[in-house]
């Protein structure tokens, strides 16, 4: 066989045979067609292994040892919002030694950590937190079935935007002057407010309105009239039959957390 070429591992298992049988490792490569020196190796390896497979090898010594991946570790724990360059920059400057991104990526991964992207949350500072606070306590001693009165809505403001182009495109790095990969913006885009609520009795629908919602516009899309549109007071009075009802329009604006 050509140097280099993988024996099968039917031939192993019979080198390994013909060697406990006590045959000499000559007569077993020159029965085989085998060189002396594959035979010899095979033996050697069953001998100090107990196996004829062949053992992983322990490669190359990574750049950063386990100490230096505390450090990392450290570092990226303490400086969250860092880039990766950043922190290759920091590491060429800390451990001495040439690192590239690369490796401080497959680093950081070997270090039990990952490069997420931010979630957006919206920002609530002191006021509005002692407000839920307060909300949540107020309401601390609802029993179930109080909870199921509640309906409980949501709104969230959409941009339509300008042209058929999305915020992504596929081009290549020097088309990125060209107007045909461009998305178009104006000052105040078009804009649609999607509104929606749900309770114990399951999900609404969807509703678009054009401008903003407010309370009036939430009691007249939950119980709309056949005409015009009528006060809260004058509301209540029409469906003060169904308490239900009444209890659902009364707890709109009061159940929803306030930004």
């Amino acid at each position: 066989m050509g140097r280099g070429s993988p024996i099968p591992p039917m031939l192993w298992r019979k080198i390994v045979v013909q060697y406990q049988k006590g045959v000499s490792q000559r007569k077993i490569a020159k029965s085989l067609k085998l060189s002396s020196s594959t035979v010899h190796n095979i033996i050697q390896r069953f001998r100090e292994s107990g196996t004829i497979s062949v053992c992983k090898g322990p490669g190359r010594k990574t750049i950063l040892d386990a100490r230096d991946l505390w450090a990392l570790r450290r570092h990226c724990i303490t400086y969250r919002n860092a880039t990766v360059m950043e922190i290759t920059t920091w590491a060429q400057e800390y451990f001495q030694k040439t690192l590239s991104v690369n490796t401080i990526h497959r680093a950081i991964r070997r270090s039990r950590l990952k490069l997420y992207r931010s979630k957006k949350k919206p920002y609530l500072n002191m006021i509005q937190k002692h407000r839920r606070f307060l909300w949540a306590k107020a309401h601390l001693k609802w029993t179930v079935a109080k909870w199921k009165t509640v309906l409980w809505s949501d709104e969230s403001k959409l941009e339509v935007l300008f042209g058929k182009l999305g915020r992504h495109v596929i081009r290549t790095k020097e088309d990125k002057d060209n107007p045909s990969y461009h998305q178009r913006s104006v000052q105040k885009p078009a804009s649609l407010m999607v509104w929606g609520c749900m309770s114990a009795c399951g999900m609404g629908s969807l509703h678009i309105w054009k401008g903003t919602i407010n309370a009036e516009r939430c009691i007249f899309k939950i119980n709309p009239d056949q005409g015009t549109k009528v006060s809260r007071k004058e509301k209540k009075r029409q469906y003060a039959v169904n308490p239900r009802v009444l209890s659902i329009i009364s707890r709109i604006a009061d159940f929803e957390w306030r930004e």
